[in-house]
């Protein structure tokens, strides 16, 4: 790729990263949709074991996921420059946004109107959320020891208000000990060909 079509590439990544944090509401979560359907779906860049990979390691790290996450995209497809510009397209607007509530909201906040635009964009956020996580179950949990810590996980820190840092700990700690006492699970292609020579 010559350095011009380089430098199309890394704009139009700014561009697409700009807008992705202009237009989400709700924080990183509710960019994390986005990003996938971004990465994944429309780019090719990353598969959707790399993306959760990518979810998992943005909340794993200090930071806000969505700062994560885009860091990781950008990093994973050009480098350290494609890592700073993505990280300043979707950092930038909520730095312009707010600037912009701290010079003119007191003079706004009680119009019932704003107060009405605030109700919607926390119901969407909140839809934005949810549509995330549920993808992400759908991709990340494959069987019941998953099931198990998501749902142990879960209750802990809603019910029982344990600090989401520890949850991570424990997490990662309880999978790595599954995977060393877990008898390894056979690859398809090696069921099938013992199906195969069964039936000789």
């Amino acid at each position: 790729m010559t350095s011009n079509g380089k430098a199309l590439e890394l704009w139009k990544m700014f561009i697409a990263f700009f807008k992705m944090g202009l237009f989400t509401i709700g924080g990183g979560l509710a960019m994390i949709p986005l990003m996938q359907k971004y990465a994944v779906d429309d780019q090719k860049w990353l598969t959707e074991e790399e993306m959760v990979d990518c979810i998992a390691i943005s909340y794993s790290v200090p930071g806000v996921v969505a700062i994560n996450a885009a860091t990781f995209i950008g990093k994973k497809k050009y480098g350290m420059t494609g890592a700073v510009i993505a990280t300043l397209g979707v950092t930038l607007p909520s730095l312009f946004c707010i600037i912009a509530i701290v010079l003119f909201l007191g003079q706004i906040e009680n119009n019932k109107y704003v107060q009405g635009a605030f109700v919607g964009l926390t119901a969407a956020a909140c839809g934005l959320i949810a549509n995330a996580m549920v993808r992400l179950a759908k991709q990340s949990i494959k069987n019941v020891f998953g099931w198990i810590v998501a749902i142990c996980s879960f209750a802990a820190i809603t019910l029982f208000n344990v600090n989401a840092i520890l949850v991570i700990v424990i997490s990662a700690v309880s999978g790595y000990v599954y995977m060393r006492l877990a008898p390894a699970e056979k690859a398809p292609d090696a069921e099938a060909d013992d199906g195969e020579e069964d039936g000789r």
